[in-house]
């Protein structure tokens, strides 16, 4: 799937399925898009990642047909120009928490008036094969803007911020979500009402973490389309565990 499938996908609400992947090496872009995933989503955000690992991540996904949505730490031009230059499939930004916010994310994913900088010799821009009026037209076809949702206001504000020309997805973080409004279960009650109230949010597609064991069904009932489950490490950890408790009762 290249970038532009991605995206048509999402807005569409088609179910797709991707991971977090936390670890600066491109081998495990290859190994976990092998696997079967949709998309995968490198978190610049909470994993040791610089401009050149990202660089790293999104090549391989290109080079294996795996889209790669990056997490950045923050929403600054300087990273969601480097990431988009280097032809991610999207943007996820954390924490936004109004309509204000978002409209001014918006134009931050495109070229033009208020949006990033030009540059033709870029790998999303096939390094200066695409003439400028086709990568104009091209580039925000190429590229979704997923806002994140863990915060009060963002809760309050998710259906104005759903309904932002530009806003492709909103993702619910429940762990921010549950800690943001003081409490310490990612599944309480209060976290999975205020995720199906998100989930079914009109315009933009909705989606979610979920741990590698969690039914989605509830989910996708809800509303939500795409889902990031687990990580490399917790599937590395849950394979691990398997693996060595059935060792240990082979061995009893």
């Amino acid at each position: 799937m290249n970038n532009a499938e991605f995206k048509s996908r999402l807005t569409a609400k088609e179910p797709l399925l991707g991971a977090f992947i936390k670890t600066p090496h491109p081998i495990i872009i290859e190994i976990m898009a092998r696997a079967g995933f949709d998309f995968l989503v490198v978190d610049a955000e909470h994993a040791p990642f610089d401009r050149g690992s990202v660089d790293a991540m999104i090549l391989a996904g290109r080079a294996v047909g795996c889209p790669i949505v990056v997490r950045v730490p923050v929403s600054t031009s300087d990273w969601v120009l480097n990431v988009l230059d280097a032809g991610a499939a999207g943007v996820m930004v954390p924490h936004v928490e109004t309509v204000e916010q978002a409209e001014a994310l918006a134009p931050s994913v495109s070229y033009g008036a208020g949006g990033r900088g030009f540059a033709g010799t870029t790998r999303a821009a096939d390094y200066a094969e695409r003439p400028l009026g086709e990568h104009l037209h091209r580039a925000r076809e190429e590229c979704a803007l997923i806002c994140q949702i863990e915060d009060p206001d963002g809760v309050v504000n998710h259906a104005g911020i759903a309904a932002v020309e530009g806003v492709d997805a909103l993702f619910i973080g429940r762990a921010d979500l549950a800690v943001s409004h003081g409490l310490e279960d990612f599944f309480a009650p209060e976290v999975a009402e205020m995720t199906a109230k998100i989930l079914g949010a009109v315009g933009a597609a909705t989606g979610l973490y979920c741990a590698p064991s969690e039914p989605l069904t509830a989910h996708r009932d809800a509303g939500g389309s795409f889902f990031v489950v687990g990580s490399e490490h917790t599937l590395m950890t849950a394979g691990g565990k398997a693996l060595a408790r059935d060792f240990k009762r082979l061995c009893e």
